[in-house]
């Protein structure tokens, strides 16, 4: 039994401290500015700004009024709201505005089949597919940022994502994981010449190219689906920092729960289904994108690796000091505490200097809550994978975020 416990322990550590060398390695990185890649181009290019929405009526109106005022030239974009189960004065609304409403319908609603039926309507006159989820707002010149990305070279661009709001603890922690994860897998892997992670909202994407990526999708985690197809054919993810794209936080338990179930289980489904053709290209063909991106999928969450690192450290430590022959480890109470210390440095390199203030020492309270709620993500992630679960939004732009 002892022999068991062991094994389990040492499973457990060299998963647990390898998570932690990948967001230290990223974490460092991110603190260096990234290099653009000289001009190859100066076109501006037509874009189709896809605005897909279920039951979105509380937002959806003063998302695509607001899409509406780009610095861009207006004759070369077009906003599409495509609407899921709407309401009939909420499309009266939209319809007053000018851009193009597709109505959609379907049985089992999915964010995937709602895009490829959108396209299928639209035409082909683009040359940019620009995401957005029905509650995020663009700043004004973030066309302009995304299209001079592509004059780089690049056929897939992620924005900068943050909160536009921050009006309860849940929500803070939210935004700071979400800036978090900007530095290590967007900003960090771009200074080491890997792809920017995609996000499913404020990216764009050669329209044909996403067209005929999306058209072999049918999963509720379509960004990362998209990703690991793209990555598998050799193209390189950009991210642009400067492109701020302000997307809700969510305030609720209920929510937060609904939310990272999905997440979650759309990454352990993708592990499964990519870990070995992402080891074989690795190895075939030197595709570490492709395998990179893989490996994100079975990384544990943030404040899952921080808070089992803490919990196991000072478990180790109580038990070291009680009776460590009744209690022994094979891994020594140094090695535990020396992950979850490494850990806590790089989530505090990777967290933006603004978010040091007294709302957020407020907010820190509640990472058991946090924890907790992660936890039950965990466990009810069977089926998620399978079923749309909706996301509801409700938050107009605060401004308190928002980079001055």
């Amino acid at each position: 039994m002892l022999i068991v416990i062991e094994l389990i322990e040492i499973l457990v550590f060299v998963y647990l401290a390898l998570a932690t060398i990948y967001v230290v390695l990223f974490g460092i990185a991110s603190l260096f500015p990234i290099r653009k890649k000289k001009v190859t181009a100066d076109k501006k290019r037509r874009f189709a700004v896809l605005i897909p929405g279920y039951k979105e009526d509380n937002v959806i109106v003063g998302v695509a009024a607001d899409a509406l005022l780009q610095d861009y030239p207006k004759d070369l974009y077009e906003v599409i709201v495509i609407a899921d189960s709407f309401k009939p004065e909420t499309l009266k609304k939209l319809r007053e505005l000018p851009i193009r409403v597709v109505e959609v319908v379907f049985e089992i609603s999915k964010k995937s089949k709602a895009l490829n039926k959108c396209m299928s309507v639209i035409g082909d006159h683009y040359d940019v597919a620009m995401i957005l989820d029905a509650d995020n707002l663009m700043e004004r010149d973030v066309l302009t940022k995304i299209n001079d990305a592509f004059n780089r070279g690049f056929f897939a661009v992620q924005g900068h994502r943050m909160a536009k709001n921050l009006n309860t603890n849940i929500a803070v922690l939210d935004a700071i994981s979400e800036e978090i994860n900007n530095k290590i897998f967007r900003k960090g892997h771009r200074i080491l010449g890997l792809s920017s992670a995609l996000i499913g909202s404020g990216m764009g994407i050669e329209y044909s190219l996403f067209k005929k990526t999306m058209a072999s999708v049918d999963s509720v985690g379509e960004d990362k689906e998209v990703e690991m197809i793209l990555l598998r054919s050799g193209f390189k993810i950009e991210y642009v920092e400067d492109a701020y794209i302000f997307d809700e936080k969510t305030s609720k338990k209920d929510v937060f729960i609904n939310q990272r179930r999905r997440w979650l289980a759309a990454q352990l489904e993708f592990f499964r289904k990519y870990f070995f053709d992402g080891f074989w290209c690795l190895i075939r063909y030197g595709n570490i994108d492709y395998f990179d991106k893989v490996i994100q999928m079975v990384q544990p969450p943030r404040i899952l690796l921080a808070g089992t690192l803490f919990i196991v450290s000072l478990t180790r430590v109580l038990f070291h000091f009680l009776n460590p022959e009744l209690y022994p480890s094979i891994i020594p109470v140094e090695y535990w505490l020396t992950a979850f210390a490494a850990t806590i440095f790089a989530l505090l390199l990777a967290t933006p200097l603004k978010f040091y203030n007294w709302k957020t020492v407020g907010a820190l309270f509640s990472l058991p809550t946090g924890f907790v709620l992660m936890i039950k993500s965990l466990l009810r992630i069977k089926g998620a994978s399978k079923r749309f679960i909706h996301t509801t939004h409700g938050h107009h732009h605060e401004g308190e975020s928002k980079p001055k």
